[in-house]
């Protein structure tokens, strides 16, 4: 077995207590900022929160009810996730990518009562989806969805606003002589109030239930990995509503770390902000490294002597694939360290991370070392140990353990668990001497692109119904870009009409597939390699279409 450092004395038995800690110990300093141009201090950030939950206590919105939310990365989505956690409601942030079919399974489950989302964001009309899908559900004879609407675009910012957020945020919130309610009793143990939606390896999205300790304490590995202070700055480019937006605001909250929001992100304009605002940290996944890497090439192409980042001391890595160059590429075509990567899923976030002492042989091939308070097996495929160096499947226990899946019953799940607790993550991996784990491959059928998990039977199912396709296969192929892209291989019905790719992304739009997992690649094939008991034998599809 290997475990991390021990578990700091800092983990806090709620998430709002963070909040107050953090608005007590540097009320003035600034803590949060997004591309709108508006800021909150530590001690601002308490009060917005304090106030939009007084505004959903007077909703009704407290400990028991459910509320979905479905945000891009602004002040609002980060106030609004402290404010049900003020009042200990049980939030379920749902990624904006994530269309109707999704949101309608996940909102039916989870039982929802209230669902915060903006009218449109990049095209996509959300007020008219979840207004969809509170009609189907007063057809089928039961209680619609209460909707808030958020519209962040539409704010007009004054001189003052542009200094701080104030009342220029999108959220309801209470007059400011309005009685603010008493914070919410911490959770009872294994009381989840946050439920996850990922895509998994199944066709139908999973709720993963967390605890606000469970999810705050998986901030342990970054915060002690680089030693953040209020001195630094954190972009966040990606959705908050991904179990890593409270990780990361968990860290944040716990060191001071300033966090750059930004609701959509521009290849060439979002790394220049980055870089004004002084960006010491860059992350996370493959795409957005690339886009820093480009900008500062535009940059030293038109004055040799640019540096686009300055101040920076790391890049992060996380939630997808690492070709094996890229933390030498980064330290040179960036500064800093180079890439300090982690690994974790939705049900057990942040187990490894690197730490700025590694050296760049181990930073170069693995994922970091198990963070403070994580335990990690490595087992063979009948459970039983390896020995050290010898790849297997990872195993984990910790603080930050899910505490199960929304509406199974715990004895479904009792196979993920060996007998003494460690989670069966399905990740295959190789631990070096100093205990820093090598990610070597997957046991689940999931596609990982732009960080984003791709079920590889929800795209078959979908992709079998089209008329021309006889039999199809889904799999994810390394991607310099993406990390994994999503390749469609078929076998034609006998005298069917030629499909295209885009053929293909029009049929799987009408049933319902989110544009994120649409195959990006298409190989037409007379028939599939199958293993000996028939399965149509996925490893060779890989070695055989492999870059």
């Amino acid at each position: 077995m290997y475990a991390g450092p021990p578990a700091p004395d800092w983990d806090a038995r709620s998430f709002w207590e963070l909040v107050e800690r953090r608005a007590a110990a540097t009320p003035d300093t600034e803590l949060l900022v997004d591309d709108l141009g508006r800021s909150l201090t530590a001690a601002g950030f308490r009060r917005a929160a304090e106030r939009v939950a007084a505004a959903l206590a007077a909703r009704g919105i407290g400990i028991g009810t459910v509320v979905s939310w479905q945000l891009p990365t602004t002040l609002e989505s980060v106030v609004l996730m402290a404010a049900l956690a003020r009042v200990g409601a049980t939030q379920n942030p749902i990624i904006p990518t994530l269309r109707e079919r999704e949101v309608a399974y996940v909102t039916a489950k989870a039982a929802t009562s209230l669902f915060v989302t903006v009218p449109r964001w990049r095209g996509f009309d959300h007020g008219a989806m979840i207004s969809s899908i509170s009609a189907a559900r007063v057809d089928a004879g039961e209680p619609a969805i209460d909707v808030l609407l958020v519209d962040h675009r539409a704010l007009v910012l004054g001189e003052a606003g542009a200094a701080a957020a104030g009342d220029s945020l999108a959220l309801p919130m209470a007059d400011e002589s309005e009685p603010v309610p008493p914070p919410a009793p911490p959770a009872g143990p294994g009381e989840a109030r946050w439920i996850y939606t990922t895509s998994g390896t199944t066709a139908d999205p999973k709720g993963v239930l967390h605890t606000d300790v469970s999810v705050s304490v998986a901030a342990r590995g970054s915060v002690s990995g680089v030693a953040s202070t209020p001195a630094d700055l954190y972009p966040i480019a990606f959705p908050m509503a991904h179990i890593g937006g409270a990780v990361m605001l968990s860290a944040s909250l716990l060191s001071g770390m300033r966090l750059l929001l930004l609701d959509s992100f521009d290849a060439e304009a979002s790394p220049r902000t980055m870089a004004a605002l002084g960006a010491t940290f860059l992350g996370s996944a493959l795409p957005f490294l690339r886009a820093y890497i480009a900008a500062a090439a535009a940059d030293r192409a038109k004055d040799p002597g640019a540096v686009l980042f300055p101040k920076l001391r790391a890049a992060f890595s996380g939630g997808a694939p690492k070709p094996p160059g890229l933390h030498t590429e980064v330290a040179r075509q960036l500064g800093g360290r180079g890439v300090l990567s982690s690994w974790g899923m939705t049900e057990f976030p942040l187990a490894t991370h690197a730490r700025l002492d590694d050296t760049d042989d181990e930073l170069t091939v693995s994922e970091g070392r198990p963070a403070p308070g994580v335990e990690l097996r490595v087992a063979a495929f009948d459970g039983t140990p390896c020995p050290p160096g010898e790849e297997g499947e990872l195993l984990v226990r910790g603080a930050q353990l899910f505490s199960g899946y929304l509406g199974v019953p715990a004895a479904e799940t009792a196979g993920l668990f060996d007998a003494d607790g460690f989670f069966r993550t399905g990740d295959l991996g190789v631990v070096g001497p100093r205990g820093h784990v090598r990610i070597t491959g997957r046991r689940k059928d999931v596609i990982i692109r732009n960080a984003e998990n791709i079920a590889a039977p929800e795209v078959e199912d979908i992709l079998a119904t089209h008329p021309s396709v006889a039999e199809v296969a889904v799999i994810g192929l390394p991607d310099e870009r993406t990390g994994e892209r999503c390749c469609a291989v078929i076998r034609l019905a006998e005298g069917a009409a030629p499909v295209t790719l885009a053929g293909l992304a029009t049929h799987a739009q009408a049933a319902g597939l989110a544009t994120f997992k649409l195959p990006e690649q298409l190989e037409i094939v007379t028939d599939l390699p199958r293993t000996d008991m028939g399965k149509i034998a996925k490893n060779l599809l890989r070695r055989r279409y492999a870059p």
